[in-house]
């Protein structure tokens, strides 16, 4: 629509040509312009090309309401919001209107007795898209008044007016968001009777307050959010709701890695000194992601409830963290972050996951690391042989020599704070270490990520024993750390 906004009455509004059209018109519409400017509709939405972003298109086309249903964390809200750029950037409104009136087409007792008193002098003012846009969190609390409105009998008293008066009514959220955008943020935790306040809102258009029946053709785009936990655990969406919102949409996590990353590294929040003096390896960043998949299909894990993506989020800046305060007690100026440096990545995994019994028997912290574990165990796989599945007669063992090293009773400390120097010389003196990363063809100076990810894949293969106390990861001979661990069990027994 052309830039109407030095308009400011009824009359030159009429003049200009403007002519009305419904919000589901005016997102249509404005959809195929953008369809046919080959317009990238949904900016920093990845992973939903093929599957989520068509059908709310498609939905969009159809003149739909939408039901966005899918687990926590899956940017349902955010495509939600991100629907106010369909919308034209100015709507003309009768000024003073709390119902957002168009001009030619008002609905409000207050707009209609305007323009019957001022005719083409009515004055109009302009809203911008961004205040079209009404978001409301469904919790049991809310009442019908807050949805839909209630009669106010102070207004009433000072109008002297009787409770039958259209004027008397304090209108709520939804006829206050006509001509607008509303979305309802976990439908399923409004209560039943409330949301049968919703029926003849989406269908025909009517509103009982009190008793008191007002016809109000409000002009309104539904976009609803569920997550399918929610049916079984808190609430559900009851059927006669559900047969009304025409489109139900289905999210999902990242099926890749790369989408996963794209992501995690769009929203964390990191400043420009920690990008300019702390690096994160591209295998770290792959770990970060690999952990939110492994604990996606982790028996401990509860899948119903999902693991957001906000986990892989609050990862990546807990890693930065982690390598920040490593390098500022050490007083260096620029790091490197290390696996070790997941110790710090810990909490960021415990307050985003829900664990079944199993994991709960487990506890939270044991359940992270065996989900750390887990993913580095996946992405050893990708750079080094299996040591478990040697092929028979093979004439040389690839980890033959660090084996050695360690069957000699030497002990690697990888204490989380090491300065950078100590850190390299650690996983130096383990003999054949970087001599079997290079074969693996990485990059010099990604060789120490390398070297300590090939310490903990051969942890997680048993080949090594792995012990993690407080603020440091000690790695020696799988045999020697048992019968160590044996030792330290019957000391304990003995004193007891």
């Amino acid at each position: 629509m052309n830039d109407l906004r030095h308009i400011t009455t009824l009359g030159a509004l009429r003049a200009s040509g403007y002519q009305p059209r419904s919000i589901k018109d005016e997102l249509r519409g404005n959809l195929i312009e953008k369809i046919r400017r080959n317009e990238h509709i949904f900016p920093g939405i990845f992973g939903f090309d093929d599957t989520v972003l068509p059908d709310v298109e498609r939905a969009i086309l159809s003149r739909h309401n939408i039901l966005l249903l899918g687990l926590r964390g899956q940017a349902k809200t955010r495509i939600a919001r991100m629907l106010v750029g369909l919308l034209d950037e100015y709507t003309p409104v009768v000024a003073g209107s709390e119902l957002n009136d168009d001009p030619l087409a008002p609905i409000s007792r207050y707009a209609r007795d305007l323009i019957a008193e001022h005719g083409d002098n009515t004055p109009i003012a302009w809203l911008h898209r961004d205040e079209r846009y009404v978001e409301k969190l469904a919790t049991p609390d809310v009442s019908i008044a807050d949805l839909v409105g209630d009669v106010d009998p102070i207004k009433a008293a000072n109008l002297r007016l009787p409770y039958s008066d259209e004027r008397v009514i304090h209108f709520g959220l939804i006829p206050r968001a006509h001509r607008c955008l509303f979305v309802i943020n976990e439908l399923p935790d409004l209560q039943a009777r409330i949301q049968v306040s919703l029926f003849n809102v989406l269908q025909e258009g009517d509103m009982q307050i009190r008793g008191f029946k007002l016809r109000l053709p409000l002009d309104v785009e539904f976009v609803f959010t569920a997550n399918p936990e929610d049916y079984t655990n808190r609430g559900s969406i009851i059927t006669p709701l559900k047969d009304r919102i025409e489109s139900q949409i289905t999210t999902h996590y990242p099926t890749a890695r790369d989408t996963g990353r794209r992501i995690t590294e769009q929203e964390a929040r990191i400043t420009k000194e920690q990008r300019e003096r702390i690096v994160i390896p591209d295998i770290l960043k792959d770990l970060i992601e690999e952990i939110a998949f492994v604990a996606r299909d982790s028996e401990f894990v509860d899948k119903k409830s999902g693991v957001s993506a906000r986990l892989t989020i609050s990862a990546y800046e807990n890693l930065y963290s982690a390598a920040e305060r490593r390098l500022l007690r050490n007083g260096e100026n620029k790091t490197t972050a290390r696996l070790g440096d997941f110790w710090g990545v810990i909490p960021a995994i415990t307050g985003k996951i829900e664990m079944v019994y199993e994991g709960e028997q487990e506890g939270a912290y044991a359940v992270a690391l065996n989900l750390i574990g887990a993913a580095v165990k996946k992405l050893f796989l990708e750079y080094f042989p299996n040591p478990s599945k040697l092929k028979k007669g093979q004439e040389r063992d690839p980890y033959g020599v660090i084996k050695a090293w360690f069957a000699a009773g030497n002990v690697v400390d990888l204490l989380t704070e090491l300065p950078d120097k100590k850190y390299a010389q650690e996983l130096d003196q383990v003999a054949g270490l970087r001599k079997f990363v290079e074969t693996a063809k990485i990059a010099s100076e990604e060789a120490l990520t390398f070297m300590e990810l090939a310490l903990h894949g051969l942890a997680e293969f048993e080949v090594l024993n792995k012990e993690v106390v407080q603020n440091r990861w000690t790695f020696r001979d799988y045999l020697t750390g048992n019968l160590r661990d044996e030792d330290d069990e019957d000391m304990r027994d003995l004193f007891n």
